[in-house]
């Protein structure tokens, strides 16, 4: 995405793709089936595979991948939350007990339809964040969190040990922007991730998952919150219909931590 290569219309995957190599491993009888690549991709992951299984740490395996897209002339650091192997499962229940299955086989495959009883992240406990992570938090200037799922992508970087912390720290105003619009999410399932923990759909209970460290919260004009003095609440339109309105949301964002380091400054 980044690097302009983003299929838009899909929000994953790369434009003018191709499919050979899925429709070849089909014809094989190779499974599973359910997760599609594209060429291009395929061609990313044999290659991240390789490095990853000579040993390469991520956090430099991600540094070759940002090279490819232009992102360090971009003025763009890309990290991992950590080298450490993480993995997602989610436990469901289908009627015959519960059992675990990984998190891409209940997203994709099972398009987050099976009761959730929980997600257990494998490896988070004794995972260290990746580095420059730590220094890239204590020496921003502003934090944004973007609209992201709250429990399944931001919440688990929240749990890698020492992140958190790193934030509650950080003299830099942390700006987050909602993933809701009217109570449900544009694309993907985090109304479900968020059932599965026990949190309603809205705002304001995804605001307070990051209570202990967020300053300022964007949240769309359909999804009002009051009564509140922190996060400093801002409403707009939060739907990302087009790049031109992404990015007027990523301005709106940055605008209102720049306002609000300038005002701890000034105080």
């Amino acid at each position: 995405t980044l690097g302009g290569g983003v299929h838009e219309g899909q929000g994953w995957g790369r434009a003018d793709e191709t499919h050979h190599v899925a429709e070849e491993l089909a014809a094989l009888g190779a499974t599973p089936t359910w997760f599609g690549l594209g060429d291009r991709d395929f061609a990313t992951h044999i290659y991240r595979s390789q490095l990853l299984g000579q040993g390469m740490p991520l956090s430099q395996v991600t540094s070759l991948l940002a090279s490819r897209w232009g992102l360090p002339e971009r003025g763009v650091t890309l990290l991992p939350m950590t080298d450490t192997p993480v993995e997602t499962h989610v436990v469901v229940d289908d009627g015959d007990g519960a059992r675990a299955i990984h998190f891409q086989q209940w997203w994709v495959k099972h398009r987050a339809a099976l009761p959730a009883e929980r997600f257990v992240v494998a490896g988070l406990d004794g995972a260290a964040p990746a580095p420059g992570v730590l220094d890239a938090i204590r020496g921003a200037d502003v934090i944004l969190l973007p609209p992201s799922n709250p429990v399944v992508s931001i919440g688990i970087i929240l749990g890698v040990p020492g992140v958190r912390d790193a934030l509650r720290g950080s003299r830099a105003p942390v700006v987050g922007v909602s993933p809701l619009v009217g109570g449900r999410p544009v694309r993907g399932h985090a109304d479900v991730c968020l059932r599965t923990i026990g949190v309603d759909s809205t705002s304001t209970a995804v605001a307070g998952l990051y209570a202990d460290f967020l300053d300022g919260w964007l949240v769309d004009e359909s999804d009002p919150m009051s009564g509140t003095t922190r996060p400093v609440v801002q409403a707009r339109p939060l739907l990302m219909s087009s790049v031109e309105a992404a990015a007027d949301i990523a301005g709106a964002a940055l605008e209102l931590g720049l306002r609000l380091a300038a005002k701890d400054t000034s105080a």
